[in-house]
């Protein structure tokens, strides 16, 4: 083996120990390793950068400007509403979750069907007090594992059923044929989460929702007459189970219902006093139907859409001491409009425009973002800060993101469009209709996941060119000797170890010619070794960089590198068994 194969793979075991620490962030792990390649002469400049221009990885880019408009306008609430429910337990929860999404990637791409409902899974996650950790990676295993079911489900499936025809000259396969192992091997990645999920993934819930001294503001929203929430219950509208937030009473024509019942029905015009964490608060301001009760929000110079939420402390110097909001004509003077106010944990039983502010007091507000820069050096706040994500949603514009993101989907899968192609028609159509603004779409980029996908590409290049990756794939069949069955099972095991490593479809095409020649020696048929391939390579459960959509999700479900090898070694290894076992009894040897 030439030493720059046993480079290569001195890296790649370097990069995964790296990553298996959790001690370094992946996009540094990763990038460092493609340096050493790039700095030692294993890879060119060129070949280096080829990650970065890599159309899937392009794709995965612009697919954030899509989500980002369906943020924007509220469309992820109305998708985890309509598609998702109300769950009874986690399991529960996660076949909420995996049955339609495993559905939908039958017939659509995985990366925008998972980048579509990581935002609304949050958001469900949240209104249900169930970790996104329990969610996150089974979203992402259901993705992979319904794409298995069709021939159009993943593109692997289509490049190895190319090979197929063009280097065996075999018959194509047809479109639900690959369903004989697809649909047992999805069965079966349901079976494993609902069983084993729980136990097996990690709980992790944000910082601030396990503070018991978390700043408590109180805020004050009302009801939209004729919105989606009238006539609903308070339970059913989702205002029960926000973490970190009650809700304290009711103002109805002025009759006052404390202890409110979770059965109460909601009517335009009430007006619900809450009290919690700020992260709460700003779940209120983007449910459809609630906006702010003070009309001091609608008096401002601004649109509501360029506006953010602000927190000031108040100082000893604040000019409006000793006067009511209202009196002191807080929004005239600042440009800002009060939502809610914390007080060192009291509950303050006011409007708003009836608290008299006092020194310490810390003011959530709604405003220009330009406030930060008149206000953040003046002696009248002790500080100000920002919000993140703080923007007032667009509801009027949430039914055009949605058939924005309906559109991109169809002339995708009917092949109108490549999947750039539509994501990118798709991302500008977001801007031009104001679904989303070209700073909060910047904002949307996950950069650590764009660069490790990058970096992937170009060790995964790395293991193609030095020689590694055909070598070792060479020495495990060696070891099947004549025996069809374990050679099959020796193929799954290069296969699925090589797709977490490289990339799926990399790994199905450096597999393939292999396998040709391993049916030729036994003199048996190619088409099991081809299902096995195609399986395999889809098998990419076991590590983040293994698939674009586990690495999508390893941010938002907080995961660490061993998190994925608990839940996506067993799973595996047991999709392995499952093809093995059925591949010669449909396709026989």
């Amino acid at each position: 083996m030439p030493w720059e194969a046993w480079l290569t793979l001195a890296v790649v075991a370097l990069c995964i120990g790296l990553l298996a620490s959790n001690r370094y962030p992946p996009d540094t792990v990763m990038l460092g390793g493609l340096t050493l390649l790039l700095l030692t002469g294993v890879l060119t400049p060129a070949e280096a950068l080829a990650g970065l221009s890599n159309e899937g990885m392009v794709t995965v880019a612009v697919l954030y400007v899509v989500v980002s408009g369906l943020q924007e306008t509220g469309g992820t609430a109305w998708v985890s509403q309509s598609l998702l429910g109300k769950p009874r337990s986690v399991a529960h929860a996660q076949m909420r979750l995996m049955v339609p999404v495993s559905a939908l990637s039958a017939f659509l791409n995985n990366t925008p069907v998972v980048a579509m409902f990581i935002p609304a899974v949050q958001d469900w996650a949240k209104r249900h007090n169930i970790a996104a950790s329990h969610l996150m990676l089974p979203l992402s295993y259901a993705a992979i594992a319904g794409g298995t079911c069709t021939l159009i489900g993943t593109s692997t499936n289509l490049v190895v059923n190319g090979l197929l025809v063009g280097q065996s000259g075999q018959r194509g396969l047809s479109f639900f044929e690959i369903a004989w192992v697809g649909v047992p091997t999805l069965l079966l990645t349901l079976a494993f989460t609902a069983l084993f999920g729980r136990r097996l993934l990690p709980e992790r819930h944000s910082i601030l929702s396990q503070l018991e001294n978390a700043r408590e503001y109180t805020v004050e929203m009302l009801v939209e007459a004729h919105s989606p929430l009238e006539g609903k219950t308070i339970e059913e509208a989702g205002l029960r189970q926000l973490p970190g937030m009650y809700l304290v009473e009711v103002d109805r024509d002025g009759h006052l219902m404390p202890a409110v019942s979770p059965q109460q029905t909601l009517r335009g015009g009430d007006r619900l006093l809450f009290a919690g964490v700020v992260d709460s608060v700003l779940d209120l301001q983007k449910i459809r139907g609630l906006k702010p009760a003070t009309d001091q929000v609608f008096k401002l110079g601004s649109p509501r859409h360029q506006r953010c939420l602000v927190e000031a402390v108040i100082s000893e110097s604040f000019p409006l001491l000793g006067k009511s909001i209202r009196e002191g004509r807080f929004r005239t003077l600042y440009q800002a409009a009060i939502i809610a106010v914390a007080r060192n944990g009291e509950r303050i039983d006011r409007k708003i425009g009836d608290i008299v502010p006092r020194p310490g007091d810390t003011l959530l507000m709604e405003t220009h973002p330009s406030f930060l820069e008149r206000y953040r050096n003046t002696r009248d706040f002790l500080l100000v800060s920002r919000l993140d994500n703080s923007t007032p949603p667009r509801h009027e514009r949430a039914w055009v993101a949605v058939l924005i993101m309906i559109g991109m989907v169809l002339f995708a899968t009917l092949g109108w469009l490549s999947m750039l192609q539509a994501s990118m028609l798709a991302a500008g159509l977001m801007l031009l209709s104001s679904c989303t603004s070209a700073s909060a779409a910047r904002r949307s980029m996950d950069w650590q996941v764009l660069l490790v996908i990058a970096a992937a590409f170009g060790i995964g290049i790395a293991l193609e060119k030095s020689g590694a990756a055909a070598l070792l794939a060479g020495g495990l069949i060696g070891l099947a000797g004549d025996n069809p069955w374990a050679t099959l099972a020796l193929f799954f095991l290069a296969t699925s170890l090589f797709t977490n490593l490289i990339t799926n479809n990399a790994a199905a095409a450096l597999m393939f010619p292999i396998a040709l020649a391993a049916a030729a020696r036994l003199d048996v048929s190619v088409l099991p070794f081809a299902i096995v391939i195609m399986k395999a390579a889809s098998a990419s459960f076991a590590t983040p960089i293994g698939y674009q959509t586990n690495l999508m999700v390893m941010g938002p479900g907080g995961y660490a590198f061993s998190d994925y090898l608990r839940m996506g070694v067993p799973l595996t290894f047991l999709s392995g068994i499952l093809t093995v076992l059925i591949a010669p009894l449909v396709w026989p040897f």
